[in-house]
């Protein structure tokens, strides 16, 4: 269960009175095991009203619990947080929440938590339930939900309440990659009406389309704060720094499934990518790009189609490329060992996540082997025009080499 009942409570300090009556004279083992740890030291930050600002950095860096000083749940030990209009907040699955009752009468308890009156809840109501997707769950308690449909409800609440300010943690990837794709569609709206945002996430591309701003987290520091895309560059400068220290690449394969995944006699042995950039260990838009996949097969035999496609983070598939006649290119047969390789002259994708997913068709119908995001890399902001602007999400998600002609009719 996710709460404690009188009953829990009280047998555990029962528990707890038997073992020192057992061992008087053993040291007390929760205090022993005391340890101070600051969460975070030093923060002093500003958001005015109707900014949209992301807090990034790795796990452990401190932003749910700036997030939880924020929405008032955690006592900071010293200093202050001065707050102005109403907080809705969704920091953990069904925060807020009664399991026992269900969906309706915890979306009136809290609305009411977070300071509306019966009747604009009420005026709210059909379009939190239609948001939600919970129709014929409505009056089932909420502790037999899913974790999708918590999640679902929860947000739908907070977001769709008129908050002034809307606080939202990495929550949201407990969702499918539809529901995401309303949530940030549902937090934009919000943001565009002038109320503020304050969004937690480790996707970048997420960030990058919401948020103007962001803040940048290191253990416990406020590392760097300014505009979202440098923002996010830094973070990903950081992220690739540690990768490096590890001996890791700028990209990471699935090695697990790689080696899990042949049919037939035929399996894919590695994965590579290689950039034009790759002696910086990273991708930046507009750069070339060449993946080469190393295979190996029992015998020789008629080739299958190869198929690359390119998806960004929310599952999207952005292109697909295959060996099929409609490309110009084909392979006649398949060798014991070799290896095929897509080159990209110019990489038009704009920062974030990508994925890679790599299949193999056989007469242009049958999978014989297929690898769903088997390789994942970054791609990260670059002045492709040269024109003094970094490209991110917030300009479309493609960076097209292109030219513009203007003349002057009488």
């Amino acid at each position: 269960e996710s709460y404690s009942t009188l009953r829990d409570v009280m047998m555990h300090k029962i528990r707890g009175i038997g073992e020192r009556l057992r061992h008087p004279l053993s040291p007390n083992k929760e205090e022993t095991d005391l340890e101070e740890f600051w969460a975070l030291k030093d923060i002093n930050l500003e958001i005015k009203q109707g900014d949209r600002v992301g807090i990034i950095g790795r796990n452990g860096a401190g932003k749910s619990t700036l997030l939880k000083i924020l929405s008032r749940i955690t006592e900071p030990t010293t200093g202050c947080i001065k707050i102005k209009g109403r907080v809705a907040s969704l920091l953990e699955v069904g925060t807020g929440f009664h399991p026992e009752l269900t969906g309706r009468e915890n979306i009136f308890l809290n609305g009411a938590i977070l300071g509306m009156s019966r009747m604009d809840i009420k005026k709210n109501f059909d379009e939190i339930v239609a948001f939600a997707e919970v129709e014929k769950f409505l009056d089932t308690p909420v502790k037999r939900y899913s974790s999708g449909m918590y999640v679902r409800l929860a947000f739908a609440v907070a977001a769709h309440l008129e908050p002034e300010i809307l606080i939202v943690d990495e929550v949201l990837a407990v969702g499918d990659v539809a529901f995401q794709k309303k949530c940030l569609g549902k937090m934009g709206d919000v943001a565009k009406s002038g109320r503020t945002v304050l969004f937690v996430s480790h996707n970048m591309g997420a960030v990058n389309l919401l948020c103007q701003k962001a803040i940048l987290l290191d253990q416990g520091f406020v590392i760097k704060t300014g505009m979202t895309a440098a923002i996010t560059e830094a973070y990903m400068d950081i992220q690739n720094s540690n990768k490096l220290n590890k001996g890791e690449n700028w990209y990471k394969v699935d090695l697990n499934a790689l080696s899990k995944q042949h049919i037939e006699g035929f399996n894919i042995t590695k994965i590579d990518l290689l950039s034009s950039n790759d002696s910086a260990h990273r991708i930046q838009t507009g750069d070339s790009l060449v993946i080469r996949i190393k295979y190996g097969a029992n015998c020789n035999f008629v080739a299958p189609t190869f198929v690359v496609s390119i998806k960004d983070n929310l599952g999207q598939e952005l292109i697909r490329l295959s060996t099929m006649p409609i490309s110009g290119f084909h392979i006649s047969k398949v060798y014991k060992n070799g290896e095929i390789s897509l080159s990209i002259d110019s990489l038009p994708f704009v920062a974030g996540v990508y994925f890679l997913d790599i299949g193999f068709v056989r007469e242009r119908v049958e999978w014989l082997l297929k690898f769903e995001g088997i390789v994942q890399f970054d791609v990260h902001p670059k002045d492709v025009y040269k024109s003094g602007f970094m490209l991110d999400r917030t300009r479309g998600m493609l960076a097209l080499k292109h030219q513009w002609y203007h003349k002057n009719c009488e």
